[in-house]
């Protein structure tokens, strides 16, 4: 049996078919000459689509009826001045045994006590009316929050947003006091403050300065989704006097040197003691608890002193907090120029006031045996950037000068911010 000619054979198709088979034979040709990155032209024909037939009932309300389970708190306030912890909590409807198991867990971070006319907290519930969440707002990049356990206890996580940081010079000259013409240029009074106690050393702010002396000072604010949340950074100091300039720029330890990497602050010291005292129990943040099998961090150093014996602050600082806690018994908090937080608890006695600035080697309190203590010692923390770190082995300022395999570092530190002052 033979083959038909193609010729032949189309000849006999019904002209419909030919049309059919001829369009087929355009398209492919088409589609396998069309170039593979295709080209957008204006002079393209405009071919009108019927969308109602394409996407039916595109004009009908979409279905709402999707549920989305988010419990809503059972309170949501802002802390108000002479509101107590056992009020919040009897607003909330919770009782108060609930309220020493959150304290319990608070022995951990030390939140509750830090809270502020304006700081927010909100409380959720379950099913049975068990508070499972209680929730601290502080600012855009703190928040604290307490989570309920099925046995009872709670868990509690400290959040610190890291954000973006923004530099931004402040400069003028000397028209009256220092203080005076820093807060007129834009510093606060804090900001001011921390920059006279790093320099007191260096200058005296008021017989040394004369009108018409410069100053520039390099800060850093930290913005969480383009809100600002308050806290800010020094980084850098420049004083320009008729006679001398007075530097000052924080290195990457937090500590603040000349720009010949002198200090400018005494060495911090590792122990908050005059006497070695056996260490009883030491930093450990993945301890577990003997019982549950959970992790309980032990954010302290923990050294067997007897009660009574002088506590003292390893450094230069500000006593921010001076407390009482159900769990950590009398305590307090020191915030150091140098990013650091040191915290001391079950103290017998305070020798400090809050707000009252602090020199290395002061007596700040005695030891004791306050609070849920297994006996007498000094629990000690040490918070480098709000996050506790072993103080054992913090990198530590304890010399006057900066190494020599630091100083390179540092002196390219000093060149680069110097830049943005200048530029400022």
């Amino acid at each position: 049996m033979g083959f038909e000619k193609p010729s032949a054979s189309l000849s006999n198709l019904p002209n419909l078919h030919k049309k059919v088979l001829l369009a087929s034979v355009f398209v492919i040709g088409a589609a396998i000459l069309w170039p593979t990155q295709q080209e957008f032209s204006s002079k393209r024909i405009p071919v009108a689509l019927d969308i109602d037939a394409l996407i039916p009932n595109i004009s009908e309300p979409a279905n709402t009826n999707i549920s989305i389970n988010e419990p809503t708190p059972v309170l949501e306030h802002v802390i108000a001045s002479g509101d107590t912890l056992s009020k919040l909590f009897e607003m909330a409807g919770i009782d108060q045994k609930t309220m020493y198991k959150v304290l319990e867990a608070d022995l951990e971070v030390l939140a509750l006590d830090t809270l502020m006319p304006g700081n927010r907290i909100q409380f959720w519930v379950d099913g049975q009316g068990q508070l499972s969440k209680m929730e601290l707002y502080f600012t855009p990049a703190h928040q604290v929050v307490f989570t309920r356990f099925e046995d009872g206890t709670f868990e509690v996580e400290d959040i610190n947003i890291e954000g973006m940081w923004q530099n931004r010079v402040i400069g003028g000259e000397i028209n009256g006091s220092f203080y005076l013409s820093a807060k007129a240029a834009g510093l606060s009074a804090a900001e001011i403050a921390k920059i006279e106690n790093l320099l007191k050393s260096k200058l005296n702010f008021a017989r040394e300065l004369r009108a018409g002396d410069r100053f520039s000072v390099l800060m850093n604010d930290q913005f969480i989704a383009g809100e600002s949340t308050g806290n800010t950074n020094v980084e850098g100091i420049q004083i320009h006097t008729g006679r001398r300039d007075i530097t000052a720029f924080q290195h990457l330890d937090g500590n603040y040197y000349d720009e010949r990497g002198q200090s400018l602050a005494p060495a911090f010291q590792r122990v908050p003691l005059y006497k070695n005292y056996r260490m009883s129990s030491r930093f450990n943040p993945k301890r577990k608890h003997p019982i549950t099998g959970r992790v309980r961090p032990h954010n302290g150093t923990d050294f067997a002193t007897p009660v009574g014996t002088p506590v003292v602050s390893p450094g230069e600082g500000v006593v921010t907090l001076v407390a009482n806690h159900a769990f950590a018994g009398k305590y307090i908090v020191i915030e150091h120029d140098n990013k650091v937080r040191t915290r001391y608890l079950h103290l017998s006695n305070f020798k400090v006031k809050k707000g009252q600035r602090v020199t290395r080697g002061q007596v700040i309190a005695l030891s004791g045996n306050t609070g849920a203590s297994t006996g007498p010692h000094l629990h000690y923390e040490f918070h480098v950037n709000g996050r506790p770190v072993d103080p054992m082995k913090a990198n530590i300022a304890e010399a006057k000068t900066l190494p020599k395999k630091e100083l390179s570092e540092f002196e390219s530190i000093v060149r680069s911010r110097k830049m943005m002052m200048e530029l400022g």
